[in-house]
């Protein structure tokens, strides 16, 4: 539970009423963006309140006049989804910045500079991202503000978004490590066992992805790995 003195407010005005409850501003954050989070652990205190400052509790009775039920944590979820969380300059500093690297690590990962075919830098892309002015919502996860992120980029940085099926060919000495090192790499999508041992699979990856395959790999069959770029979509 997070304590009274980390907590901020939330507050919403609905049925010509004010509700305010003491929330975690990073699992309010979380709970905006579409995530489940532990209220235990979101909520200082389940109460909602008129007035949290001066500690001023709304009653049952009103909260299931205003919101159909007087459960804390149905009512604490609408209040955040739909209301205000009043974040601190310095949290809002703080969440914008992690927010930034979630799409810089987005974009470096799924799209590749169509004149190399290589991922931009990330570098590139931050510098990017503040000549076009993006604008960032902290309450946004990446998948749903993308969109219009990259189509704010275009006329800087020249972006495809490309995958790959690329077949691998792990030798018996190294398979049973790099087995699991590949799937949690994640993009398998055939994979079949040879009579000697050596393992080959079929991996479905975006194209900016295809270097850092090439560095695990290298980690984990010592080099000796065979790759074949089957196609490229």
């Amino acid at each position: 539970m997070v304590t009274l003195e980390k907590a901020v407010i939330a507050k919403l005005k609905k049925g010509g009423m004010e509700f305010e409850i003491l929330v975690d501003p990073y699992l309010a954050r979380d709970l905006k963006e579409g995530k489940e989070v532990d209220f235990e652990e979101l909520l200082a205190v389940e109460e909602v309140f008129k007035n949290a400052k001066k500690g001023e509790r709304v009653s049952a009775e009103e909260l299931t006049k205003v919101f159909g039920t007087s459960d804390i944590r149905k009512i604490a979820r609408i209040i955040i989804e739909e209301g205000e969380v009043q974040i601190t300059a310095e949290q809002r500093k703080e969440m914008l910045e992690n927010k930034k690297r979630q799409i810089v690590h987005f974009i470096s990962r799924n799209a590749i500079d169509p004149r190399t075919n290589a991922p931009h830098p990330p570098a590139r892309i931050e510098r990017a991202l503040e000549e076009a002015r993006v604008h960032i919502d902290i309450y946004k996860s990446v998948e749903a503000q993308i969109k219009d992120i990259l189509k704010a980029l275009k006329p800087i940085l020249p972006l495809k978004f490309e995958e790959m099926e690329v077949a691998v060919k792990i030798p018996s000495a190294y398979a049973g490590k790099a087995v699991s090192a590949i799937y949690n790499f994640g993009g398998v999508v055939r994979e079949e066992w040879q009579s000697d041992g050596s393992w080959i699979c079929v991996l479905k990856i975006p194209s900016a992805m295809y270097g850092e395959l090439m560095d695990l790999l290298g980690k984990v069959a010592k080099g000796e790995a065979l790759t074949k770029i089957l196609k490229r979509m």
